[in-house]
């Protein structure tokens, strides 16, 4: 939560801070003229202070991961059909292109022979890339945990098997 007793000048060194990482250049941005080094190291030397570069940070952290999330989504689901639009097209305009989703177009080529080659994104890493953000948020995904139920089960003695039933 944002701490409310920070004066607006802090709040802006925080939000700065966090961005750079250069509490010099932050408390200079932030409107500490008269000796930004000095006013910078005051600054974080405050717990509020600290707690609200570290609260703005995270924020950041979570925002960018989200947003990299939504990415990955677009690319491995996303409609190729704009890209396949494109390639019939013999000169599209500015305003068409505008309004196209081009979102998993990873290159688009024009070769001197007048044809048009586009490459995609890899639709497989998009989806390793899901796969491993559900792997960190909430563990192993439920077919590694059938998969090591399983290969534990080949390893056990049949004995063990029988004394268990």
């Amino acid at each position: 939560m944002e701490n409310k007793n920070l004066t607006p000048k802090e709040k802006d060194f925080c939000r700065r801070m966090a961005q750079s990482g250069d509490s010099t250049l932050a408390a200079a941005l932030a409107g500490f003229s008269d000796n930004p080094q000095k006013k910078s190291l005051e600054l974080l030397s405050r717990a509020e202070i600290v707690a609200e570069i570290n609260r703005i940070s995270e924020l950041c952290r979570q925002t960018a991961k989200d947003l990299s999330y939504v990415g990955y989504q677009r690319l491995a689901f996303g409609s190729i059909a704009d890209a396949v639009s494109l390639l019939y097209m013999e000169k599209p305009t500015i305003e068409e292109l505008k309004t196209m989703d081009l979102f998993s177009v990873s290159e688009i080529k024009r070769p001197k022979d007048g044809t048009m080659e586009i490459k995609f994104f890899d639709r497989l890493k998009a989806l390793e890339k899901l796969s491993a953000d559900v792997q960190d948020e909430g563990g192993a995904t439920p077919i590694y945990d059938a998969i090591m139920r399983g290969a534990q089960a080949l390893n056990t003695p049949q004995e063990t098997l029988k004394d268990e039933a």
